[in-house]
């Protein structure tokens, strides 16, 4: 097996990086906040996934001190939104790059709906949401211990919102109900549907 080797920090030497094809396709952290003036925001970002199962806990990367960054740190809280394919237009056009007083629910087309527990709205046509309250916001560092600009935003999951129709027989029917993935190319994404589906036991 012919293998291609780089090192990071001196570059991968192809046409582009395969960092993000490799660890993916990855869940789209599709967040909603409102900042402490009461401005709603809404953001896909493509570092995202779930790190606990009791208490619940999620997570978010911001590369750079974005709108959504400095809303979680004002307020201690956000909203996870599942992104489907019916919705990745919107979940597309929600990443425009606008300034802090610009409202993404508008600007994509979408309906904020009023969270049970937390101040920042959910995308109500999305199945699925979480509202979380803030447990850690962690700057990220190199290995000599220089900080590099990204935060990463941990938060427990205290409410979720489940579409009765994604329930099959009360089980969540992942396979279909439409999820769709960040994959690495600058405009690829991936969408689960039951012809991914396969089962495996643990073993005893």
């Amino acid at each position: 097996m012919s293998i291609h080797f780089y090192e990071p920090r001196q570059g991968h030497g192809l046409p582009h990086d395969p960092f993000n094809a490799i660890v993916g396709p990855r869940p789209i952290g599709w967040i909603s906040s409102l900042s402490a003036s009461g401005v709603r925001n809404l953001a896909p970002y493509s570092f995202f996934n779930a790190f606990n199962y009791v208490p619940p806990i999620v997570g978010f990367a911001s590369i750079g001190a974005k709108d959504t960054l400095r809303n979680v740190q004002e307020t201690g809280e956000f909203v996870w939104n599942l992104a489907t394919r019916p919705l990745a237009e919107a979940m597309n056009a929600s990443c425009a790059a606008v300034g802090p007083e610009v409202d993404e629910f508008a600007l994509a087309g979408l309906t904020p709906a009023p969270s049970r527990l937390v101040a920042a709205p959910r995308v109500a046509e999305s199945p699925v949401a979480f509202e979380c309250k803030v447990t850690q916001i962690i700057q990220l560092q190199q290995v000599s211990g220089e900080t590099v600009p990204t935060w990463l935003v941990l938060g427990e999951v205290v409410g979720v919102h489940i579409a009765v129709a994604s329930l099959k027989d009360g089980v969540y029917d992942t396979a279909n109900a439409g999820h769709i993935l960040r994959a690495g190319g600058p405009a690829d994404y991936f969408s689960v549907g039951p012809e991914q589906l396969f089962q495996m036991h643990r073993p005893r």
